[in-house]
């Protein structure tokens, strides 16, 4: 029988067991990962599978059209279908928003339980869309003693933000946000590098996960050479988004520059007074292990 799992099961779930889950997920056999991304304009489409061992199957399709708020429609549609190991059957159809929001937040969560001093009092989010009130959601979860900022682009979005975030100040100067933080988690859709690396503190930890595209970026060169780097997965970030993937075509980092990714958590170790930097790729695989924590965790 095929479940049908709506957003409204979230109520069910729990960002910290989420990373648990991820890095128990990340001890099972590599599993096999394809992409297949079609652009037309600034629209792109997204079908990503992955297969994994002891784990299923899972399919998930999306369209992501970023002028689609201004018309009052939801920048992303799709679904995400999960299979049995055993004899394929489909197991469950998941709405997209909620395997997306949980999976995007709970990658970099992960990251930033290990990387992130335990410490951390000052959490700034760039970009007041609907990933940073995921991340805002997340990281409440993991540090829940810390006072939160918000910048964005545009003083209204981040007015909006506030107001659906209680507690959460606008921070008016990017710069000065920066410098002040003990931990950046960025979320934008820019192509051109919004953070500096010469802002960058001892101690801090960078989140990065808005670029998706071999176009795009959110941090500059130096951010890249002054902070240790990790990824979620070798295999979608490094040849395929543009924060890596032009500074290494460049010469301006080094492939080992990037320390590790989740397939070797061990390494995500830091220093007090390292820079650690993480950059959020996603990947099919982090679709098919977060579709199994929500059907595991599910009661309809």
């Amino acid at each position: 029988m095929t479940v049908m799992i709506p957003f409204e099961a979230e109520a069910q779930l729990n960002w910290l067991d989420l990373t648990d889950a991820l890095a128990e997920g990340h001890k099972t056999p590599k599993g096999t990962v394809e992409d297949v991304f079609l652009y037309r304009d600034d629209n792109t489409l997204l079908n990503r599978s992955a297969w994994i061992k002891g784990m299923g199957l899972a399919v998930k399709c999306a369209t992501v059209f970023p002028g689609n708020p201004a018309k009052g429609k939801p920048m992303i549609a799709g679904a995400v279908n999960l299979f049995s190991d055993q004899d394929g059957a489909l197991e469950a159809i998941l709405d997209f928003a909620l395997v997306t929001k949980w999976k995007t937040a709970g990658d970099s969560l992960l990251a930033a339980r290990r990387l992130a001093r335990p410490d951390s009092r000052n959490i700034l989010i760039v970009g007041a869309g609907t990933v940073g009130r995921s991340l805002w959601q997340a990281y409440s979860a993991a540090f829940p003693m810390a006072q939160f900022n918000v910048w964005n682009r545009s003083a209204d979005g981040a007015e909006r933000f506030v107001r659906d975030c209680p507690g959460v100040t606008i921070a008016k100067d990017l710069e000065t946000a920066v410098r002040q933080a003990d931990i950046v988690t960025s979320a934008t859709m820019s192509t051109h590098p919004l953070i500096q690396g010469a802002w960058f503190q001892p101690g801090q930890h960078i989140d990065l996960i808005g670029a998706y595209r071999p176009d795009m970026r959110e941090v500059d060169d130096i951010a890249l050479q002054r902070a240790r780097i990790f990824v979620d997965s070798y295999d979608t970030t490094l040849d395929h988004i543009g924060e890596l993937k032009i500074p290494l075509a460049n010469g301006n980092i080094q492939a080992g520059d990037v320390l590790s990714d989740f397939y070797d958590l061990a390494k995500f170790e830091r220093q007090t007074s390292d820079i650690t930097l993480f950059k959020n790729g996603g990947g099919a695989h982090l679709d098919l292990m977060t579709s199994r924590y929500i059907l595991e965790s599910y009661t309809p």
